[in-house]
């Protein structure tokens, strides 16, 4: 191991979660330089970590079988851990051989998420997600956008659910009137997404000047989309990972919310906006939270622009 101190860190399956427990692992790069790092996630989580300081090994855990589990033991075994950090919770990370061994116990109600990750620890302070960014991966997202000053909106309209996506001509709304003569006057639009946001990305396209708009729903990786959020003067989005990946990487976030409980999994340190319907009436309506229905149809466009501009007035 490069470092003279190797530390384990099991990240979440689920990209979403992995995102907010992240300012865990930062706070480990950042405390303990002596310290390389071996880290575990599913094919969505692995991702998030690729530009992580002082990485000695991404491990790809494909699926969540007996023998992929074996297969990972088979890989960690031999080493004598500094630390062991389980996010997952596992009873794995207990057969390891290892210094110290922190591990994550069962979400408590009435705490959000990266509150809970902080435990993990026994931190005495939150540590807000963090996520890192290469030179190298800045350098090929330079190649994706214009080389300006106009100030940056990013925009993801999407999310894994129709229940959670507010409506993609609002934002185009709020793009228009931010950048054209809003506070984000002349400013460039930049959408990201999955390759089923491309349809939304098009309607706020439409709805701005072509050369101040760049659109790039699936064409970019998780630490990609980091790079291009680092830039932002404002985000906009939903209850979504890209939400999640914007408050990592460090941009001012407004985030419409209906049937999601801000309060657990809402983008830390963000604004949210929700409208007149709280979780408990979405549930209902939708008791799985799964249903073909428009619920964020909601959340009215000038309440999000109003939240929008006094942000970025809070900003400078």
């Amino acid at each position: 191991m490069a470092g003279r101190f190797p530390i384990l860190y099991i990240a979440e399956a689920g990209a979403e979660d992995a995102v907010m427990s992240s300012g865990v692992l930062a706070y480990l790069v950042e405390a303990m330089p002596q310290a390389s790092f071996t880290i575990v996630g599913s094919p969505q989580s692995a991702p998030l970590f690729a530009d992580t300081p002082r990485l000695d090994r991404l491990i790809v855990l494909e699926r969540e079988k007996r023998l992929d589990w074996l297969g990972l033991w088979n890989q960690v075994r031999a080493i004598k851990w500094g630390l062991v950090v389980d996010m997952r919770g596992t009873t794995f990370s207990g057969k390891l051989s290892r210094q110290k061994r922190a591990v994550r116990g069962k979400d408590e109600a009435g705490f959000h998420k990266v509150e809970l990750a902080a435990r993990v620890l026994q931190l005495d302070e939150v540590q807000p997600p963090r996520l890192y960014v290469s030179d190298a991966t800045r350098a090929s997202v330079d190649a994706l956008l214009p080389h300006e000053e106009a100030p940056l909106l990013v925009i993801a309209p999407g999310a894994e659910w129709m229940g959670r996506e507010w409506p993609s001509e609002r934002y185009a709304t709020l793009a228009s009137t931010l950048t054209n003569d809003g506070p984000l006057a002349g400013g460039r639009v930049v959408v990201i997404g999955t390759e089923a946001d491309k349809d939304a990305g098009h309607t706020i396209r439409l709805a701005m000047p072509r050369h101040r708009t760049t659109e790039l729903p699936g064409k970019l990786t998780p630490v990609q989309a980091l790079a291009v959020l680092e830039r932002a003067k404002l985000y906009l989005g939903g209850d979504s990972l890209w939400t999640q990946l914007a408050v990592a990487a460090g941009a001012p976030v407004v985030a419409a919310y209906g049937p999601s409980d801000d309060t657990v999994r809402g983008p830390w340190g963000g604004v949210v906006v929700r409208g007149p319907r709280s979780v408990e009436e979405f549930r209902k309506i939708d008791p799985g939270l799964n249903q073909a229905i428009l619920h964020m149809n909601e959340v009215p466009a000038d309440r999000v622009l109003k939240a929008a501009k006094k942000l970025l007035a809070e900003r400078g």
